[in-house]
């Protein structure tokens, strides 16, 4: 019998150094996966994976030192569909914290006022992984929501759904996709599914995070070979982006090594180059996307 445990995450680096760029008066962290004590916070029954034994002072310790007032919290699915530890740390400061969270087609309209009146802008859905709502789900979801100004959070492979317009067209809220569409670095910025997705950008229609690099780049701590897809996304749509950290780095490939998140900020100096697009990469597009 194959051997059934969660995989046990790592600890990230927990004393992180201060990173060489500043970042500008209320820079957002666009996706973060916050845990904290299990005895109040329970996971739930067979769990995809064990977070590594973090809490929330430490990420708020990390983000700290690296210049990172705002933060919107993706709900870890291995507390289910239970929102209950991103309510109750937009609830200890709600001007500084958002959320986007799990959920399925039998939640009740008056379980979404409560999330919405809570903090929460959205909800996800993981087509890698198959967690969460399918896409007609997500689309039923969205009708249903779409009175909140929310927005479906999607990870994808770009390359695996090049046609991200024609997929999306008829569909009631915006969309975004995370980790920049996890691209194929060996195929370059002109593979179809990466152009797919910054024809989707244009339309309005959707946003990505410019998130997570190491879940694709073959350049262990630098992620040098993500720098053009990054910038390929900066200069075809700025208005359609925002940053993430992915803290605590949590379901990498086995082997790889553990983000510096000093490095890790520093690197957003590489991707947006123009002191215009910084601030409405970090600050202006997370106000109009997260109702900050």
């Amino acid at each position: 019998m194959a051997n059934s445990t969660p995989y046990q995450n790592p600890n990230p680096q927990l004393q992180t150094a201060k990173p060489s760029i500043t970042l500008p008066k209320n820079a957002t962290d666009c996706h973060c996966h916050l845990f904290d004590d299990l005895s109040k916070y329970p996971m739930m029954d067979q769990p995809a994976y064990l977070p590594p034994p973090v809490t929330i002072h430490d990420y708020l310790k990390v983000i700290d030192t690296i210049g990172i007032e705002r933060a919107v919290i993706v709900h870890a699915n291995v507390y289910g569909l239970d929102n209950s530890l991103a309510l109750d740390v937009i609830a200890s400061a709600p001007n500084r914290f958002r959320a986007i969270g799990l959920m399925d087609e039998s939640i009740t309209d008056a379980e979404l006022e409560r999330l919405h009146h809570g903090g929460v802008r959205g909800f996800r859905c993981n087509l890698v992984n198959q967690i969460g709502l399918s896409l007609d789900g997500a689309k039923r979801l969205g009708e249903r929501v779409k009175q909140y100004n929310w927005h479906t959070q999607f990870l994808l492979d770009v390359e695996k759904v090049p046609n991200l317009t024609e997929l999306f067209a008829s569909f009631p809220i915006d969309v975004v996709i995370d980790h920049m569409g996890r691209p194929i670095i060996e195929q370059g910025t002109q593979a179809p599914g990466f152009q797919g997705l910054i024809n989707f950008l244009k339309t309005g229609k959707a946003w990505s995070k410019l998130s997570a690099p190491y879940r694709t780049s073959k350049d262990p701590i630098h992620y040098r070979d993500i720098i053009p897809f990054a910038q390929a996304l900066v200069k075809s749509a700025p208005d359609r982006l925002v940053w993430g950290f992915d803290w605590p780095h949590v379901n990498m490939a086995r082997g790889t090594l553990m983000p510096d998140d000093a490095e890790l900020t520093n690197q957003i100096g590489q991707w947006i180059e123009s002191p215009q697009d910084l601030q409405m990469i970090m600050v202006d597009n997370p106000n109009k996307l997260y109702g900050f």
